[in-house]
């Protein structure tokens, strides 16, 4: 999960980029230049340095634009995670921010908010193929109606459950379409029968424990959804009657009683419950799959663990959006921006990703090419994400909403704080950082 995790937007990225980015919504066609005439055109591109798979991947996806586009020469910058948050914002804040930038899907508004993206609008209509790509999946990416970014891959989580523990109680195991999910209710009373504490066995770790905003964001969420209830408006401007809602407070009391009432998740588990028979449920990502091929090689999918959806309770959701390509506003070749994060994220694009890397391709014409993405285990994870998957909140306080929730949860759970108390004050953390931004 470090790859996905948020970058946090601090004081220097508002203050720098409200003074060095103008408002860029005109600059789609205003920088040309795209190599096509003859004329030499550099690029520089920023991303996380990812594993060598990754790495690999996009050393080949620059050599073979740079082939096809001989007058555009892609200078590609690998910086590692720690450091590369503050090296992008110290950029942009000093007006000399790379042509191409990678972000993570939940902080593209704060960027674009402060005038430091290139809108993708009229690009992606020209050329980006949109059909191609899952309208839930271009909301993550699209604020005040326009994209800003394009993605280049999914992932998802669904339940994992320990079959044998399963059978062992005699419990029906989940079904494995994505459309008939179990119920949160089910889970518990799965969780309840699996539940043996004096063994050091647990029922369920509902959202992968407590770990920081990015995490809380990316498997509590979906929580607060599936009982109806919502972290911010639409437009992200409040959260005043959504993470206040009735429905919002009962997902909370829910996740809230299976630690402290019903007593079925544990505040410390011991490393990889899972695979160790220490947890008969868990949610879990679609990277963890070969994460336990690799490392638990005698806990065989199929004989010792399955994989079934997400469960709902008046809906089914899971959060999308991952880490995807933007140009800066101070791109001064913007067509040949666009050409390069077009060749990287097309159909041919994806393909040539995935294959290596393996993760889920954001495309349907590229998911569609990988016979593997249509057969259970992975097809939950691919159609959860195309049915059923939200963005995050789309929000320019991204950030400061993150920890404010991520605070609610470790409240309520590990303070056994009272909701409505709880609630109120994760709300007022919350306009109030928006007061501020404005």
């Amino acid at each position: 999960m470090n790859r996905k995790a948020t970058i946090i937007l601090g004081a220097l990225l508002s203050i720098g980029l409200l003074a060095g980015c103008g408002n860029s919504a005109s600059n789609n066609t205003a920088n040309s230049g795209s190599g096509s005439k003859g004329e030499k055109v550099k690029l520089t591109f920023w991303r996380n340095s990812g594993n060598d798979s990754e790495n690999s991947a996009y050393d080949q996806l620059v050599a073979g634009f740079m082939k096809e586009n001989p007058n555009i020469k892609v200078e590609m910058t690998p910086i590692p995670y720690s450091d590369y948050d503050t090296k992008l914002r110290t950029s942009i804040a000093s007006s000399n921010p790379p042509d191409i930038m990678a972000l993570d899907a939940p902080t593209m508004a704060s960027y674009a908010e402060a005038g430091a993206l290139t809108p993708l609008t009229n690009y992606f209509k020209q050329d980006g193929n949109l059909d191609d790509l899952p309208k839930s999946t271009m909301s993550t990416y699209t604020y005040k109606n326009e994209i800003y970014m394009a993605p280049m891959t999914e992932s998802s989580i669904a339940l994992f459950y320990n079959k044998k523990m399963f059978e062992a109680k005699g419990i029906p195991l989940p079904s494995k379409n994505v459309d008939e999910p179990w119920t949160w209710d089910q889970v518990l009373e799965a969780a309840q029968k699996l539940n043996d504490p004096a063994n050091g066995i647990y029922g369920i770790d509902p959202a992968q424990g407590f770990q920081n905003a990015g995490a809380t964001a990316y498997f509590k969420y979906p929580i607060i959804w599936q009982f109806g209830g919502e972290i911010m408006s639409e437009d992200g401007t409040t959260s005043k009657g959504y993470l206040d809602s009735p429905e919002t407070k009962k997902a909370l009391q829910f996740f809230s009683d299976l630690y402290n009432k019903y007593q079925v998740s544990a505040l410390e588990l011991p490393p990889d419950p899972f695979a160790n028979g220490k947890l008969g449920i868990t949610i879990d990502g679609s990277w963890s799959l070969s994460y336990i091929a690799e490392k638990f090689p005698n806990f065989k999918l199929g004989e010792d663990f399955d994989i079934a959806p997400l469960p709902k309770e008046t809906r089914q959701a899971v959060a999308n959006g991952g880490w995807a390509l933007g140009i800066s506003s101070k791109a001064k070749n913007a067509d040949a921006a666009w050409k390069f994060v077009n060749y990287v994220t097309s159909h041919d694009g994806q393909l040539a990703y995935c294959k290596l890397t393996k993760d889920i391709p954001s495309r349907y014409s590229a998911a569609k090419e990988f016979p593997e993405l249509s057969q259970y285990p992975k097809n939950i994870f691919v159609e959860q994400d195309q049915k059923y998957g939200r963005p995050r909140p789309v929000t320019p306080v991204f950030p400061q909403m993150s920890e404010a929730v991520n605070k609610l949860f470790e409240e309520i759970a590990i303070s056994k704080r009272n909701v409505d108390a709880a609630v109120n004050d994760a709300v007022q953390k919350i306009e109030k950082a928006y007061a501020d931004n404005k």
